[in-house]
């Protein structure tokens, strides 16, 4: 806890008497949504002890404090991945940091591959559930009966219904499915698709689980979207790579940035 009291002590001499209501964790070619943050200040990861680098391209790595209509948020331009260094528990400072200065209920965004042929690619997608095709955990080695968490209903019911009714009110298309979390770096074989798609899957990505294992740990409630870049390996001629997932998350950033915007003003 040494570091997230490090990083609360930072953020305190940068923000003082800021309470944030939600935390917002935005994934890849999303960042153009702060531009809808009356910003306060921002902090560079790097100047967090603790937080992730981001090394991935369409992650910026700053935390930024302002807010959206009434509501106050911080946001975590960018994240860490379990494939950069094979470390599940790269984003327990930041969600452990965002739970101590006080955020009520994280949003996570990320990219994803569809596996349902109506979730084009630059659709969005509402998480309801996922599957850990990993075998890890961020809780590893984690201490105390805390750990045995719950994960029941995992991606809040409320806040699910508040993110139906954003999407809505904006007349917008909000897919919903079951999320598959995959280690990347390399995409999914299509005999891995055709595996998870069996399970019950709707979305395949290399991001989110390990922090929503995060935030139950920390009682947070959670929601969360994945902006549709793709249809998953086997299921489209088109050559995958992260320069067409960057492409696509920018192309649907404008559908997201009305439904975030919705919900955060009604939070």
């Amino acid at each position: 806890m040494s570091q997230v009291n490090d990083c609360v002590g930072i953020i305190n001499q940068h923000v003082k008497n800021f309470k944030p209501e939600v935390g917002l964790i935005l994934g890849s070619g999303l960042g153009q949504f702060c531009d809808n943050v009356k910003t306060i200040t921002s902090i560079d990861f790097g100047s967090l002890p603790g937080f992730p680098i981001a090394g991935v391209g369409g992650h910026a790595g700053r935390l930024l404090f302002g807010q959206v209509g009434d509501t106050n948020v911080v946001v975590m331009q960018g994240r860490a991945h379990y494939y950069e260094d094979g470390k599940a528990d790269v984003m327990a400072v930041a969600i452990q940091t965002l739970n101590a200065i006080g955020c009520k209920s994280l949003v996570l965004t990320n990219a994803a591959g569809s596996l349902v042929k109506e979730a084009s690619p630059g659709s969005v997608m509402l998480i309801t559930d996922h599957i850990n095709m990993t075998g890890v955990s961020p809780l590893f080695g984690a201490e105390s009966n805390k750990r045995f968490v719950d994960m029941s209903d995992a991606y809040d019911p409320d806040l699910n219904d508040a993110m139906r009714s954003s999407a809505e009110k904006n007349g917008i298309k909000l897919h919903e499915g079951v999320y598959a979390w995959f280690s990347g770096p390399q995409f999914e074989t299509p005999a891995e698709i055709k595996a998870v798609k069996t399970l019950g899957a709707d979305a395949v990505g290399m991001s989110t689980v390990p922090e929503v294992i995060l935030a139950r740990h920390q009682g947070l409630p959670l929601c969360a979207l994945s902006v549709i870049t793709n249809y998953a390996a086997g299921m489209s001629e088109t050559k995958l790579s992260h320069e067409q997932t960057i492409s696509f998350a920018s192309k649907a950033a404008d559908t997201v940035e009305k439904i975030l915007i919705s919900y955060l003003k009604n939070q």
